[in-house]
């Protein structure tokens, strides 16, 4: 079987995922990245010309409630539970500072 995937390029892939490995572990990755590599060759082998895309493997339903509009909290029942409120707003700590950057 030729290589498919070279030390340099798995020694890439790892620089690439921040990962720190060792000569002896490159070259063990490099031999599953290329047994990984070889393993997609062979299942682009198959026919699947009849295959029916699909987004999960088994048969599913929308399990969500209908979006029908409901009516929203008044002001008063928002702010019942602020720990400091200006009706009709929330008071919360200021973020932003002034100009002079303090």
């Amino acid at each position: 079987m030729t290589q498919i995937i070279s030390e340099k390029d798995a020694r890439h892939m790892a620089k690439l995922s921040r990962l720190k490995l060792s000569d002896e572990q490159i070259a063990d990755y490099t031999q599953q990245l290329g047994r990984v590599l070889g393993y997609m060759d062979k299942l682009k082998e198959l026919d699947v010309t009849d295959v029916e895309p699909m987004a999960h493997a088994m048969d599913m339903t929308n399990v969500l409630r209908a979006d029908e509009p409901v009516e929203g909290l008044s002001v008063e029942e928002s702010l019942a539970n602020a720990p400091a409120q200006s009706p009709p707003f929330f008071k919360v700590p200021k973020v932003l500072g002034d100009a002079s950057g303090a």
